[in-house]
């Protein structure tokens, strides 16, 4: 197998009451696993893509079947996901502080571009939170399971957060109310890694 399953970084029912233990359970269990078994589906079928990570594949996925872009997305998109949250939340802080409040004007308005985002993309997709290619913070969305790292998406840069806005990731709790979920999440985001990503991101 190219490519397994990353365990969650927490137990199922950490991230509770904001997203439950069973959604937890079966987002990652179900949903996570079976787009890492489709994406070493598509490996196999390709010679070419064997030995390749994760991110150097999304970066030339203009080139691959549906299957390699549908299912590398999920496959990279969950494990960035589970990383970005934990117990507790907290505040951002340092330069992705000061940037966020020269960009959006604050952390309420970020919040709520992102939210905006989220709530408005239509089916199922994601909410990213970015720095471009200038540099920049900017909120923006992606459909299905791509994600800002894809050659041919329409707002590339490096992720720092991402929110799951499909249905699997919040209806067994908040139903068909994607906006509540949207801002409950805020709870249980790990400002302190997206300020590393920040970091890195910017040297």
């Amino acid at each position: 197998m190219a490519f397994e399953l990353p365990p969650l970084p927490y137990n199922y029912d950490a991230l509770e009451p904001t997203i439950s233990k069973e959604t937890m359970t079966f987002h990652h269990d179900k949903h996570h696993k079976a787009y890492t078994d489709k994406l070493n589906e598509g490996v196999e079928k390709d010679p070419a893509l064997q030995g390749k990570t994760i991110e150097d594949i999304l970066a030339s996925i203009s080139s691959q079947p549906p299957l390699v872009r549908n299912n590398g997305g999920g496959y990279w998109n969950h494990d960035f996901f589970w990383k970005s949250m934990k117990q507790g939340g907290g505040q951002p802080s340092g330069a992705l502080a000061e940037a966020i409040e020269s960009t959006f004007g604050g952390l309420d308005k970020l919040k709520e571009e992102f939210n905006t985002k989220g709530a408005g993309q239509f089916g199922s997709g994601w909410a990213w939170l970015i720095v471009d290619d200038a540099g920049t913070l900017k909120v923006t969305s992606t459909p299905n399971q791509d994600n800002p790292l894809m050659d041919d998406v329409k707002d590339r840069g490096t992720p720092l957060l991402g929110n799951d806005v499909w249905e699997h990731a919040y209806y067994l709790t908040y139903k068909n109310d994607r906006a509540a979920y949207l801002k409950a999440w805020w709870d249980v985001v790990d400002w302190d890694v997206v300020g590393q990503r920040y970091d890195a991101a910017k040297k």
